[in-house]
């Protein structure tokens, strides 16, 4: 199904965009949520479904768990310790966090920039096809345990008993470690629990009232679309609604819960100075050669068609959420696309392809 009168709100149809929704159902995905905001005003559209076997379509202001867009919350986060002289960027983690017995030469910095080479505690896939395991984050044994509470000083753990992938500061690799260490400095200085300092410093600024920091929670508050997992056992398929869970696994990897409209308040206010000073946002956006990556962010800038973009996206069992903007914070794209997972992601593919679709009608020069 899709939503052709999708809300109030539209100042202008965008049938171009509505088509690309209905394709990624199309391409078999459940359900997607979505909502541009720039110089047409704001165009909220969704298709799917609901849920499997329902009619009813995915809710344009639901909830979604963002996955590592959490990152970019956390990043935030501790910038605004260091705009105000709680944390400094070059500050050596270790002083911070003793009982670790961290690499004295890891910084704040690299934790940020995913430049620490701490082990990735859900898996370290090498570029020679090894792959080193962490905790159990797919197939039937994560489905049947997804109400597990996980501890993040016992992620870290995990983590600092394999061997670290490079010396501190030498290379990038894209590690969760790094901002479950990220949260734990954050508790370490403020003295509050993460979701606390989250919402004095980023959410309650900013206006973010449908966005949390679940921790332990298996909920999702409110209107939300479902997400699924499938897996095979005795030779059958079996799907799995994996919305409820214990998003602790994860920890500030990529635990947040948001909305299309409060992800797009957030990127459009962080980049458009609302929440850091221009010196931070400036260390922010400047992006590491090998990928491209800030201090929580994605900064895309290949593409001579579209321009910059500051972007990081998220997934997590069953359900992924786009976050797009300008440097500027004046044109954003934000949203949820929930489907059936899996060990293997075989809708990566096909997710990766309709992303960059989205992206150029939305950001491309034919779009300004």
């Amino acid at each position: 199904m899709t939503n052709d009168s999708v809300s109030v709100d539209n100042v202008a149809e965008r049938p171009e965009l509505q088509k690309i929704l209905q394709e990624i159902v199309d391409a078999g995905f459940v359900g997607v949520q979505m909502r541009v905001n720039d110089e047409r005003g704001e165009w909220v559209g969704t298709a799917g479904v609901r849920e499997l076997g329902g009619l009813a379509e995915p809710p344009a202001d639901g909830r979604f768990r963002v996955g590592s867009v959490t990152k970019t919350f956390t990043a935030a986060l501790v910038l605004s310790l260091v705009a105000d002289g709680v944390l400094g960027l070059d500050d050596v983690v270790d002083d911070h966090l003793p009982e670790f017995g961290l690499d004295r030469r890891i910084t704040v910095r690299m934790l940020l920039q995913h430049t620490s080479g701490v082990f990735n505690f859900t898996g370290e896939y090498y570029e020679d096809g090894t792959v080193v395991p962490g905790i159990v984050w797919s197939g039937k044994e994560w489905v049947e345990n997804r109400f597990r509470t996980y501890q993040p000083q016992e992620l870290v753990r995990l983590a600092l008993s394999k061997p670290a992938r490079f010396e501190p500061g030498t290379d990038w690799s894209y590690s969760n470690t790094n901002y479950v260490l990220a949260r734990l400095l954050i508790e370490k200085v403020t003295g509050r629990p993460l979701a606390e300092e989250m919402r004095l410093r980023v959410l309650d600024p900013l206006g973010l009232p449908d966005t949390v920091v679940p921790d332990t929670d298996t909920e999702i508050a409110g209107p939300h679309a479902h997400a699924y997992y499938r897996y095979e056992e005795d030779g059958q398929d079996k799907t799995v609604d994996v919305t409820r869970q214990n998003p602790s696994w994860i920890s500030t990897g990529g635990d947040m819960i948001s909305t299309t409209r409060d992800l797009h308040t957030f990127i459009s206010g962080l980049m458009g100075g609302r929440l850091l000073p221009s010196s931070l946002l400036d260390e922010m956006r400047a992006a590491h050669p090998k990928v491209g990556y800030g201090l929580g962010v994605f900064v895309q800038d290949a593409d001579p068609d579209t321009g910059t973009l500051i972007t990081h996206n998220g997934g997590i069992s069953g359900s992924a959420a786009l976050m797009y903007s300008t440097p500027d914070g004046r044109r954003t794209l934000t949203a949820s696309v929930t489907y059936v997972d899996d060990a293997a992601m075989s809708q990566a593919a096909a997710f990766q392809e309709v992303v960059q679709r989205l992206v150029k009608e939305v950001f491309g020069q034919a779009a300004s």
